[in-house]
């Protein structure tokens, strides 16, 4: 026998698969969860007892049901079920179905293809799929943990209809653990183990959500329990046994899909909102997570300018040493310098004035006419610079009382425009008092030459009128 030849069934290999795969429902009833579209009279249950042809995307999180679904669909249609991993195919092997699947139409029969991971197909393999969809060799179910919009081509996504599946709650966790505890035929029911709802219920509160990593981690458990002496009713699945099996949570994250751009902006909205204990919680979740440290100090260090700005401006230094912090220590002692941070700025008087400033400056420099800086507020660094006005007219500050000289600064177009309008927050309201006493100032020195003026304008008219006597 060659080594790579594939293996006959075993009579027993049913069993040896997983239990996941084992309890995997097989009948709308047998399905939990998803009710927004699975319960009597919603769209996905419809379009399942109605057998639609039309072309679906399934876009959920992990073990919340997508490749079950679209095996239920294959069970109650009579179209022949190809099943595709997006992972191990690629545009050969896409083709060759393709093609298989136009011959099967001219004979009548309907094909379902089930793209597992769809969005790991690139554009070029997912254009190979259109004409088929349109002409309607093909029903196709993608399903796909990432957001479609992003990862799927328009013309595709435009031919499917998406549905979202969220992520199973504890309590649904815990009916699908019971099931399989109770089930002798696919389950453990043989095994004659059993466990309180209380350890159910932690099994599922560490999966989080998650009805597959729950089913391993019973499935593990199981095992150790009945490897240890049994009690008149059977093997128990103890809290131990689970806290051995768990080892770490399991957390859904991808640091380059939409779940970690979902929690920077929890953690950034729960800092905006000033609310501490949110924010440390998202930090937590994304450092847990195996997010990169530095990538969150560095939106840490732009929601110090962004959010807190100059009513607290040492929160800007304090998140810069928060990543100081993280480049000299690492993690994971390094996390508690960002959770310094973090709880900071999230306790920090607010002001958005110096974002909204900024942006108002941007919009000014690409709408208006870029006019040359004023002449008296140029450096002349040579004779010719003098001759032509460089610098004629100019005010140094320092020279004068108060420091303030009555100069325009801003290009003529831009004269008397006001960007940044300080907030009463923290020492914002400080600086809007220093801004009042610096207009008032300007305003002062107006006046007294707007008096110097005066007396020469009214002399000069009265040896004007002498002179045409």
């Amino acid at each position: 026998m060659s080594l790579f030849q594939p293996l006959a069934d075993h009579p027993g290999s049913k069993g040896a698969r997983p239990l996941a795969e084992r309890m995997r429902p097989r009948t709308l009833d047998e399905f939990i969860g998803q009710e927004h579209i699975m319960a009597p009279g919603k769209p996905l249950r419809l379009q399942i007892e109605r057998d639609d042809p039309g072309s679906i995307i399934f876009w959920g999180p992990p073990g919340s049901g997508k490749t079950t679904l679209a095996k239920i669909i294959a069970h109650a249609t009579k179209a022949e079920f190809i099943e595709f991993s997006a992972v191990l195919s690629g545009i050969k092997e896409i083709k060759q179905v393709m093609a298989e699947a136009e011959k099967a139409r001219e004979y009548g029969t309907r094909t379902i293809l089930f793209i597992d991971e769809i969005h790991r197909f690139n554009r070029a393999q997912q254009d190979a799929f259109l004409p088929h969809v349109e002409r309607g060799n093909i029903r196709l179910i993608g399903a796909t943990t990432e957001n479609p919009s992003f990862e799927i081509n328009g013309a595709l996504l435009s031919r499917c209809r998406v549905y979202i599946l969220n992520q199973l709650s504890e309590e649904q966790i815990v009916v699908l653990l019971q099931r399989a505890l109770e089930d002798r035929e696919r389950g453990l029911g043989k095994m004659n183990v059993r466990a309180s709802d209380q350890v159910l219920q932690q099994i599922a509160a560490y999966t989080s959500g998650d009805a597959r990593a729950a089913y391993n981690v019973l499935e593990i458990a199981a095992a150790t329990a009945t490897s240890e002496n049994a009690d008149a009713t059977g093997h128990v699945i103890s809290e131990e046994i689970i806290k051995d099996t768990l080892q770490k949570r399991v957390l859904l994250y991808d640091k380059s899909g939409e779940e970690h751009y979902n929690l920077i902006s929890a953690l950034h909205k729960s800092v905006r909102n000033s609310d501490a204990d949110a924010s440390l919680y998202w930090l937590g979740r994304m450092l847990e997570s195996g997010e990169d440290p530095l990538y969150i100090a560095r939106r840490v260090v732009r929601m110090a300018s962004e959010d807190i700005g100059l009513a607290a401006p040492e929160a800007l230094n304090l998140c810069l040493s928060a990543k100081d912090a993280i480049d000299f220590l690492g993690m994971p002692e390094g996390a508690l310098a960002l959770a310094q941070a973090v709880a900071y700025l999230a306790l920090a008087p607010k002001s958005n004035a110096l974002y909204t400033a900024y942006s108002a400056v941007l919009e000014d420099v690409e709408k208006t006419a870029a006019e040359p800086v004023p002449l008296h507020i140029r450096n002349a660094v040579t004779n010719l610079m003098k001759q032509v006005g460089y610098g004629k007219g100019y005010q140094y500050a320092h020279d004068l009382e108060e420091k303030v000289a009555d100069m325009e600064c801003m290009p003529d177009n831009l004269r008397g425009r006001e960007y940044y309008h300080p907030t009463q927050e923290g020492r914002e309201k400080l600086l809007g008092q220093r801004m009042e006493e610096i207009k008032q100032r300007k305003e002062e020195l107006r006046q007294a030459e707007a008096k110097k003026a005066k007396p020469l304008k009214r002399r000069g008219k009265e040896e004007a009128a002498e002179e045409s006597n």
